[in-house]
């Protein structure tokens, strides 16, 4: 239970999903998270301004992180509330990093863990959300699995 901070001016555009009073915001953050490869959980988002309230119940603590990135990196979305639960085992949470202008999975995976052939690590940890490793964007925030 965090509220996560992101890049607001960065991220895929949802039209509408930020609305003052948009009663559909969680169908439309379900349907993103299931477009992105998430599939369908159990989770419920609200909209307050520029903050996305996400409640429900995930099987594992990799898919909330993953919806709360799916969630963050939307265009408009400033912060993430982070209100789910996981039902299955409970391990030690990724940390996560924005990308900076000509950032890429290698320099990352060097910064973070001293060795730039890592970035696989970071790739596959991303996914289904990157869909190619050299495609990552400035204000993009990703996990960084220890």
């Amino acid at each position: 239970m965090s509220l996560f901070s992101f890049v607001k001016e960065a991220g895929e555009k949802l039209k509408d999903l930020l609305m003052p009073g948009n009663a559909n915001a969680g169908e439309q953050l379900k349907d993103h998270i299931s477009k992105v490869g998430l599939g369908n959980p159990n989770v419920h988002a609200t909209v307050d301004g520029d903050k996305l309230t996400i409640t429900g119940e995930v099987a594992s603590q990799e898919e909330r992180e993953k919806i709360i990135l799916a969630a963050g990196n939307i265009a408009g979305v400033a912060s993430v509330d982070d209100q789910m639960t996981v039902s299955g085992p409970v391990v030690v949470a990724s940390r996560f990093v924005v990308v900076k202008k000509g950032d890429t999975l290698s320099a990352i995976s060097l910064e973070v863990y001293g060795d730039a052939n890592q970035y696989n690590k970071i790739f596959e940890a991303n996914k289904p959300l990157l869909k190619d490793a050299n495609k990552i964007y400035p204000g993009q925030t990703l996990r960084i699995p220890e």
